[in-house]
């Protein structure tokens, strides 16, 4: 039922959070507000002056919920969280909500490690981040075990214990072995220091303190540590030339920006850190239809630091925002230190603005681009193909089988599924061939498509299009199959791959679509996408057996430590190139099987 002025009007003035819900108990929109009266009131006054979307959503709103609070910061961690877990239809939302990659340094520990995370903890460690790329990331942490000997095994050491033997890092110094009592925890910690200033940034200092222990080991006599010293200068100065200053203040800024387009809206980060930009990242929002921008760009930075470790001083914008000041205390409170939202006016930082609203708008432009080429190539393809083709029905959803052999050993086939032009991997099917013997294309592809379609009323969609790789020949076979089953109303075509020439089971002569035609380039992707199916089921079975036979010369290994190894790795090259750290963190295989493993492949092969 409509919600009542008597109803607004018990509302309290006290701050806190509404959710709204529609008849259904649905909840269509959350948010915070300092007074809920005075918020609350605002959606069902003078709606002639609401956007489009929020006047639809008024109208949906049946019943109104609310949950008091001390605070307007308060507020708005709750308002965060309930967003988060109940994604209202009417919020902004960021549809990039997949956790970032930070770096970890286990201060907790008494020799620390440092890798790659997404799991965030209050644990004691340090966590340098978000990162917005998977690869630069693990390109840093390289450059750190190049830069720095730091342990990279997962023993639990305590200083003065022997924990086993040293690993092969040790040997090429790369580790410095606190596992065998052979570095002091003061040593260690050192370069844990200074890893830090390198993560932050703070290369100028770094360098500074680097070049006075190369000094003191000089005065020291001790020129080989010297040396290693002024290396790790020079590879870090290098490092420092590939940023680009951007900033002369050397404060740590992220900068905002987006740009519309209809109902698109793309907003774009530029992170600044110690004056240097050391990532960007963009997010495509779609459907914010004449939603104002400033609520736009409100609702983004309260999604995206809500789960931040790190806090920028100074958070730049294009435009104010409403609630700049609440949100400014939120996240002040979470720095543990002033965080200043600004909107620069002039000068180098609205310089910097102009520059991501650049950015954002290229990256808009080219999204749209890209969205087009998509549509033609799917959407468009399919029902051209129905054009093209003269097919009964729109090919909406494509099935398409290929068989792989070699010589006739170990036959297997493949079926891959498209709908609306676009891979669903989760209806791909795999085959092994059970009733053929030796090379007979035309038999194994009865044979699947037989299975395949023999249950198909109980339990499974029925294609639009069967797809067959090959020409008339093993059609005709999978024809033959479909009208034993007694489907005969299924649009069937063949793909030679010699010319792409299209087979149909009623024609003595192919169908040959132009080059350029969206229709052709999609049953090729389908075509090529059966046959790398079916290629790549094959190569597993042999490349199991491969393992089987290969491992079995390893120290250590037996038969559940094999399938253990199997099971992890999936493949004989992935064992092979994997490190001891990597070997170990399968389950059941301790430092010294790993290390039998990685000697047994280094020494033979």
């Amino acid at each position: 039922m409509p919600i009542t002025k008597e109803q607004l009007d018990m509302l309290p003035e006290n701050p806190g959070v509404y959710i709204m819900k529609d008849k259904s108990g649905n909840i269509i929109y959350i948010g915070k507000a300092k007074s809920l009266k005075s918020r609350v009131k605002q959606y069902f006054h003078s709606t002639i002056h609401h956007p489009p979307k929020v006047r639809v959503m008024v109208k949906k709103i049946d019943d109104i919920e609310f949950i008091l609070t001390d605070t307007e910061v308060e507020a708005l961690i709750l308002e965060c969280n309930l967003i988060k877990e109940h994604r209202p239809k009417y919020n902004v939302m960021l549809k990039d909500d997949k956790s970032y990659p930070y770096i970890k340094i286990t201060m907790n520990e008494e020799y620390p490690r440092i890798f790659l995370t997404r799991d965030l903890k209050k644990d004691g460690a340090k966590y340098f981040g978000p990162y917005t790329n998977v690869s630069a990331v693990r390109q840093t942490i390289d450059v750190i075990k190049k830069l720095f000997p730091i342990r990279t095994c997962k023993k639990k050491i305590e200083y003065g214990d022997k924990n086993g033997r040293p690993c092969l890092n040790y040997h090429i110094k790369q580790c410095m072995a606190p596992c065998q009592g052979k570095v002091s925890k003061n040593e260690y910690n050192d370069m844990i220091r200074h890893i830090s200033l390198f993560l932050n940034g703070k290369y100028g200092e770094l360098i500074d303190k680097m070049n006075q222990e190369m000094v003191q080991a000089s005065k020291n006599m001790n020129f080989e540590k010297a040396a290693v010293i002024r290396d790790k200068i020079e590879s870090v100065m290098q490092v420092m030339e590939r940023q680009k200053i951007i900033s002369n203040d050397f404060e740590d800024q992220d900068v905002i920006a987006c740009a519309v387009e209809d109902v698109h809206v793309c907003i774009q980060l530029f992170f600044i850190r110690n004056g240097k930009l050391i990532g960007t990242k963009h997010f495509m929002l779609e459907d914010i239809c004449q939603t104002d921008i400033a609520e736009v760009l409100s609702s983004f930075i309260k999604q995206f630091y809500s789960d931040a470790i790190f806090i920028p001083k100074y958070i730049l914008l294009q435009s104010d925002i409403s609630e700049a000041e609440v949100i400014s205390k939120w996240l002040t409170d979470k720095r543990g230190d002033k965080v200043y939202i600004k909107v620069p006016l002039k000068g180098r930082k609205k310089e910097l603005i102009e520059l991501v609203k650049k950015n954002a708008q290229q990256t808009l432009e080219d999204f749209l681009e890209k969205r087009q080429w998509e549509l033609q190539r799917t959407h468009g393809a399919v029902r051209e193909l129905k054009q093209s083709l003269s097919l009964n029905n729109l090919p909406t959803r494509i099935e398409a089988f290929d068989i792989s052999n070699i010589q006739g050993t170990q036959s297997v086939g493949s079926m891959v599924v498209f709908e609306d032009g676009r891979p669903v991997k989760k209806d791909y099917r795999r085959f092994r061939i059970k009733t053929v013997e030796g090379t007979d294309d035309f038999a194994s592809i009865a044979e699947i498509i037989q299975r395949r379609y023999k249950n198909l009323d109980k339990d499974g969609k029925k294609p639009d299009l069967i797809l067959i790789d090959g020409g008339k020949g093993q059609l005709n076979a999978a024809l033959s199959a479909l009208k034993r089953l007694g489907w005969t109303d299924i649009d069937i075509i063949g793909l030679a791959e010699k010319f792409d020439e299209i087979y149909f089971p009623d024609k003595k002569e192919p169908v040959i679509l132009p080059k350029k035609s969206h229709g052709l380039h999609l049953i090729q992707r389908i075509r090529d996408e059966a046959h790398r199916f079916a290629i790549t089921y094959h190569r597993s079975l042999r490349s199991k057996n491969t393992v089987k036979s290969i491992l079995d010369d390893v120290p250590g290994v037996g038969p559940k430590r094999k399938k253990l190894l199997i099971k992890h790795f999936g493949s004989l090259d992935k064992i092979r190139d994997a490190s001891i750290d990597e070997l170990m963190e399968v389950d059941g295989i301790n430092f010294n099987v790993a290390q039998n493993i990685y000697l047994f492949f280094h020494e033979n092969y």
